[in-house]
């Protein structure tokens, strides 16, 4: 988690919990209520005919209802409950070769035949400053199609009472397991999300994530010192089953436990445990060391060094202006040889992988999804793009990783989940550990820095574990490592199989002017990685 959306969502610093709040506050029973199929589809309908009869050559619509619930505790107090609803429609044209853009909050015909009126007007105005057309990769309507979240339990279904109950006893472990303060908190996401194009399609889709952070501190009161652990849950694409910690679940690790669904107590109890036991861990060396990184970790590294420096929008330079260029430039992906990893690396997009926050069956240009290759066996072969982008790489079809954050937003290139094959032969991390005589095991995401190509990085994490001669010898802090993009990913040896690959990711991927955010999975298994070079963070250069 990225220390400015640590503060968005918990106000670190500001006295009080401020949570990313968007929308109007509703009943909590509002949030099951449905908007009707039919209503969206009459909706669209009137878009698409007032954008055709305007002049547009092309048009799509996004009848979007996005729903949200936090439920926020602090030790055995509750701080806050919210429920948000965000409504309204999205019309986007193309006219006279040129992308135009409108919204409306009203949800009747004539408001929404003046946004698409709008869109088409804002388009031919924009052709005037426009070299060249816009070129969309072809699609294939498909008709009228429902897609859901494949979830067991609609968490936004499951009374308040219970979440309450869940958070506060999540506090009362950690606090009886020698925790001083701690912030639990869920985030429920429901984006019901209906989209209709003159290619024929009209797709709905109900799109279900959940997250579960908490923020555990000890103090050690001899010294006045704070350390904190938070917790290694994943956000997910999944329903409430996934918080149930259904015993059959559990996975026991090197260094923690984790779940395939999450038991939030008993992390919450380790993490008290851990954060109290930082005190006592001895600060690490600089020097060279083989690191060992858990999922926990990985996704995080994966996501800033593979993920955005590979969308094409930011190689092409068309983010430069906010979030920078890439090192993986065009010319390196037409060698073909170019060696962005060793050869056991295998670096894959994809926006199907069930439980992923990125599930979805269509992308907000009515696109299928599916999974491409970016690094095969060591060596770059393609990037994420979207409609209008493919042809500028030789390609006729759309990867499917078009999306906008609400209805209110024009659609754009968004990474897809991005992920670590698992290794192909049997290896635990066990087995991975008892070869390393120098290393240090990393658990959980932390601070980071990248520059702005996406090449000079280091990185953080919430655990560190001394390896020595083959065994966790303890644990140490103030733990960063320091690489370039190529030379880290070069340096990976080892990869433990498919039994230890989970899934990590965030709600708050930042992108675009005016910014938007998406959510976006990461999956690998435990990896090792030689000879990288770590600093001591708590040491003044």
């Amino acid at each position: 988690m990225e220390r400015r959306d640590f503060l968005k969502v918990t106000g670190v610093g500001m006295g009080t919990l401020a949570l990313p709040i968007t929308g109007n506050v509703i009943a909590a029973e509002q949030l099951t209520l449905p908007l009707e199929l039919a209503v969206k589809k009459t909706l669209a309908d009137a878009a698409l005919n007032t954008a055709t009869s305007a002049g547009a050559s092309y048009a799509d619509v996004r009848v979007g209802r996005y729903l949200n619930q936090f439920v926020v505790t602090r030790e055995n107090k509750v701080q806050n409950i919210v429920n948000t609803e965000s409504l309204g429609v999205g019309v986007r044209v193309i006219s006279d070769g040129t992308w135009g853009f409108a919204a409306t909050s009203g949800l009747d015909a004539d408001s929404v035949n003046r946004a698409a009126a709008k869109a088409v007007a804002t388009a031919k105005a924009n052709s005037k400053f426009q070299d060249k057309p816009v070129v969309l990769a072809p699609v294939k309507g498909v008709g009228e199609v429902t897609w859901k979240t494949p979830i067991e339990k609609n968490a936004l279904e499951v009374p308040i009472a219970d979440k309450v109950d869940m958070l506060l006893s999540v506090n009362a472990a950690a606090m009886d397991a020698g925790a001083d303060f701690i912030n639990s908190i869920l985030f429920l996401v429901n984006e019901q999300k209906y989209f209709a194009s003159t290619d024929g399609s009209y797709i709905d889709q109900d799109v279900h994530r959940l997250w579960a952070p908490f923020f555990a501190t000890a103090i050690d009161k001899s010294t006045g010192k704070f350390k904190s652990r938070q917790g290694l849950s994943s956000p997910v694409g999944r329903g409430w089953e996934y918080l149930e910690g259904r015993e059959e679940d559990k996975v026991k690790s090197v260094t923690t436990l984790y779940d395939k669904s999450y038991d939030m107590v008993e992390d919450a109890r380790l993490a008290a445990q851990q954060a109290r036991e930082k005190h006592k861990a001895k600060s690490v060396e600089p020097g060279k060391y083989d690191l060992v990184l858990e999922p926990s970790h990985m996704w995080l590294t994966i996501h800033e060094s593979v993920g955005h420096p590979l969308e094409l929008d930011r190689v092409l330079g068309y983010e430069a202006n906010y979030a920078g260029t890439s090192f993986a430039t065009i010319d390196k992906w037409r060698a073909g040889d170019f060696k962005y990893g060793s050869e056991v690396v295998n670096l894959v997009a994809d926006k199907t992988q069930v439980g992923s926050l990125g599930h979805v069956a269509y992308d907000d240009e009515g696109v299928p999804t599916g999974e491409w290759d970016l690094v095969r066996d060591g060596t770059l072969v393609n990037y994420q793009a979207i409609r209008d982008q493919v042809h500028m790489i030789d390609q006729n079809q759309s990867h499917g990783c078009c999306y906008a954050d609400n209805w209110s937003s024009v659609q754009f290139q968004r990474m897809p989940n991005v992920s670590l094959e698992p290794g192909k032969e049997p290896l635990t991390p066990e087995e991975m550990i008892k070869d390393v005589e120098k290393g240090i095991y990393i658990v959980g995401s932390g601070s980071f820095s990248i520059d702005q190509q996406r090449y000079n990085f280091q990185f953080g994490g919430q655990l560190f574990y001394e390896i020595k001669d083959g065994e966790i010898a303890g644990m140490l802090e103030d733990v960063t490592y320091q690489s370039t993009t190529n030379e880290f990913w070069n340096s990976c040896v080892a990869i433990c199989d498919e039994r230890d690959y989970r899934l990590g990711g965030s709600f708050f991927d930042g992108k675009g002017e005016p910014g938007q955010v998406s959510a976006v999975s990461h999956g690998s298994a435990t990896t090792r990685f030689n000879d990288i070079n770590v600093i001591n963070s708590s040491r003044k250069i």
